[in-house]
């Protein structure tokens, strides 16, 4: 059996749980024995010898990290786990620096690491090669971690395949934001009226950017998507030195709030209403892009423009798509789909949790 720890339990982690518990009643169980025996928050902790029941994961708040569980300790919770029989994942859901920087501790004891945290992958490249050093044994423990870049779609593992097999990474282009796919999607076509600023607000209303949309707007998250895609083709990029083009009109980077930042915001209109403009003058539209050019060291990522019966022109909804070419595909292999909410991440992070277990041969272990 694979043990499975999670360290996070919010909307993606309580999203893993849901799926784990459907998957423990299901036929494909016997085969694929994954099972959670460890959950740890900022406040509490439980890690048991044996699987959780189902009634108690379906309500892990009040039964599992309700008043009997251990105040929060994550060196002793990773102790704990490395202490268990048999192999053990743990599956970081926060976004925490701190928790990215034990995953080197957790390898060395053995532990395997899933998640769709950024931070390890994109952060300081020393943290990104220690992690790649205990990881390289195939016998040893390993690390996945396919959710950083597009939640549930198969990004990492196309490119990791590619790579494996020898294909040279020429370019890898794509638009990995679903909250700057769901803004230009709807702001910059043929037609549309909405201004800039609302198109922000309706965003912001539905869900789809962060609390504070500067935190989309500012582009570090696709900064860091692209980061570990150039690690991962093999060039050593780093989001201090990627070139990052932060859409936050200047004048608003500074205002203390979020709802005055919303307030002012549509005095900036007329200024994307002419880059917009502009772009289906030229028989084009804006797209907001990040991309891989390890050839001719021009990673960026930036609005660019896009003519009408390009792949990303076309793209609809809040839809990431991805375009990798390479020496054996010229023509783009492409993946597109939905790359942000808590059931495909999830997916995303249960697919990677397979991967250990097919890996390690996990279902002829003694259960």
């Amino acid at each position: 059996m694979l043990n499975v720890a999670i360290v996070g339990p919010g909307l993606v982690g309580s999203a893993l749980i849901q799926q784990l518990v459907a998957h423990s009643q299901s036929s494909r169980f016997g085969r694929l024995p994954i099972a959670v025996i460890g959950i740890i928050n900022s406040k509490k902790m439980a890690v048991s010898s044996t699987p959780f029941a189902v009634g108690d994961l379906s309500e892990w708040k009040t039964k599992i990290l309700g008043d009997s569980a251990s105040a929060a300790d994550l060196m002793q919770f990773g102790s704990s786990l490395a202490a268990l029989k048999g192999p053990t994942a743990v599956v970081d859901c926060t976004s925490s620096d701190a928790i990215a920087e034990l995953y080197p501790l957790w390898l060395s004891k053995g532990l395997h690491v899933v998640t769709p945290n950024k931070k390890a992958f994109s952060n300081d490249i020393s943290l990104f090669r220690k992690i790649q050093e205990l990881t390289a044994s195939p016998t040893g423990p390993s690390i996945y971690h396919e959710a950083t870049v597009g939640a549930g779609l198969p990004v990492l593992s196309t490119l990791n395949d590619l790579v494996s097999t020898g294909d040279k990474i020429i370019k890898v282009e794509g638009i990995f934001s679903g909250t700057l796919s769901y803004l230009f999607n709807n702001f910059s076509i043929p037609g549309a009226t909405q201004k800039f600023s609302e198109c922000v607000a309706v965003a912001k209303a539905s869900g789809y950017t962060e609390p504070d949309p500067r935190d989309d707007l500012n582009g570090m998250d696709v900064a860091r998507k692209v980061t570990i895609l150039g690690r991962v083709a093999g060039y050593e990029l780093s989001t201090n030195t990627l070139p990052v083009e932060n859409i936050v009109p200047e004048e608003l980077r500074s205002v203390s709030t979020a709802d005055e930042f919303m307030a002012r915001l549509p005095e900036f209109d007329e200024h994307f209403k002419k880059l917009n403009d502009e772009a289906l003058a030229s028989g084009s539209v804006l797209r907001y892009v990040g991309m891989v050019d390890g050839v001719n060291n021009q990673s960026s990522v930036k609005l660019a423009r896009y003519p009408l019966d390009h792949p990303f022109a076309s793209l609809k909804g809040s839809d990431n798509i991805i375009a990798f070419i390479t020496e054996r595909f010229p023509n783009p292999l492409i993946v597109q789909g939905a790359g942000a909410g808590a059931a495909v991440t999830a997916f995303g992070i249960f697919s990677d949790l397979i991967k250990v277990c097919e890996r390690f041969d996990v279902s002829s272990a003694k259960i």
